[in-house]
């Protein structure tokens, strides 16, 4: 699972995909195309986008919701957090010598 998540972040647009979800979650693909070209110039197709976003949430770094015909696209941080904490628990002090 870890190297799904470090492949997905690999690549920056996903990255800059994540970005816009952190500042707004649950955007349509059409919303997060937008936002790419305005905020980042990255005029890919909703096609290309649309393949980021299956990295993302095969990686469980987003979830996707279907209201009526609109399908919205949420953050999901489970993934990240357990990275994070697999080199961050607290354990015994490190000798540095």
């Amino acid at each position: 699972m870890a190297e799904d998540v470090f492949k997905a972040l690999a690549d920056p647009t996903r990255r800059h995909i994540l970005d816009e979800l952190v500042e707004r979650d649950g955007q349509t693909l059409f919303e997060i195309c937008g936002r790419l070209l305005a905020r980042h110039g990255l005029g890919l197709s909703r096609q290309a986008i649309s393949q980021h976003l299956a990295v993302l949430e095969s990686a469980g770094l987003l979830r996707t919701r279907r209201e009526g015909r609109y399908k919205f696209h949420d953050l999901n941080t489970a993934p990240l957090e357990l990275i994070v904490t697999r080199w961050l628990r607290p354990g015994p002090p490190k000798d540095t010598a």
